[in-house]
């Protein structure tokens, strides 16, 4: 990794377990230290950086490359909180193409116009949808784009689900060059048993979980107000939390080949963590003793 094209880092999870609210927050939390920061949202719905910029709309790469022969930064960016520079990859058009066309587009764009040369960024955050580990939704963690990946789950199983296929991706082609695991983060952390849960889950798969993020009314009132819970409530216990994870992120570089279960590994495990819920939710285990 050349040090003047920063660190690079991709951010996987689940659609709607809060990758985009988690990765934006991490943005803002290492701007406010002093760091430059780009964020690349690498979502179709084109929504990751909405809370960096106060809820407005930012044209996506792939439509600006529709509409304009020559594209320029300032065609496809906007500076958010912090200074964070904002840039959604986009996606195509309905029924047409495959979804991770935006991120191809966006990273050649962004090398075209010599964007990390020029910003010098400190960070780089690639926010990218992991329902499915498809070629496209691959591209930064397969071609050495970023050499670190973040998996953001929660305690809910299809989230589970998809973090272990995000683990398949990442054991598969981290070997030959692609991104390692950075660790896994824990996201709307709410019932007694999802902390366990998780970290359960990740010690089969032989990763670490590197943060904790309660479920917050602080976030979803931050939301409507188009901003960041590091801009909007900068002295809450949950600003506190997302600025924890961003300096665990900064500080550690270590990262790990992470070890995926197979199917009826993972079929297993799930129906062990059903019983045992299902039991502390009837009143069989007490105070979660026995999870």
């Amino acid at each position: 990794m050349n040090d003047k094209r920063g660190k690079h880092i991709a951010i996987y999870g689940k659609g709607g377990i809060g990758k985009s609210t988690t990765t934006s927050n991490i943005s803002a939390a290492l701007a406010e230290a002093g760091y430059r920061v780009i964020q690349v949202g690498c979502d179709p719905k084109s929504d990751s950086t909405t809370i960096l910029r106060g809820g407005n709309d930012l044209p996506t790469v792939l439509d600006t490359l529709r509409e304009q022969s020559k594209v320029r930064i300032e065609d496809i960016s906007a500076v958010g909180f912090g200074g964070v520079l904002c840039i959604e990859a986009g996606g195509p058009v309905p029924g047409v193409g495959c979804a991770g066309r935006g991120i191809n587009a966006a990273v050649e764009l962004l090398h075209d116009l010599k964007v990390f040369e020029e910003h010098k960024p400190d960070f780089v955050l690639y926010d990218v949808l992991g329902d499915v580990v498809c070629g496209g939704f691959a591209v930064p963690i397969r071609d050495g784009i970023a050499e670190r990946a973040f998996v953001v789950t929660s305690s809910d199983f299809m989230a589970v689900f998809a973090a272990n296929n995000l683990f398949k991706a990442i054991n598969k082609y981290a070997p030959s060059g692609g991104a390692r695991l950075g660790g896994v983060i824990a996201n709307s952390i709410q019932a007694n048993y999802s902390r366990p849960l998780i970290d359960d889950f990740a010690s089969h798969a032989g990763v670490p979980v590197v943060g904790y993020v309660p479920r917050s009314m602080v976030v979803a009132q931050s939301e409507l107000y188009g901003k960041t819970v590091i801009e909007a409530y900068p002295d809450s216990e949950q600003a506190g939390v997302y600025r924890k994870l961003a300096s665990c992120i900064d500080a550690n570089s270590e990262s790990v080949i992470p070890r995926p279960l197979n199917g009826p590994e993972l079929k297993k495990w799930a129906r062990t963590w059903g019983d045992r819920i299902f039991q502390a939710e009837s009143g069989v285990v007490q105070h979660m003793e026995s999870i």
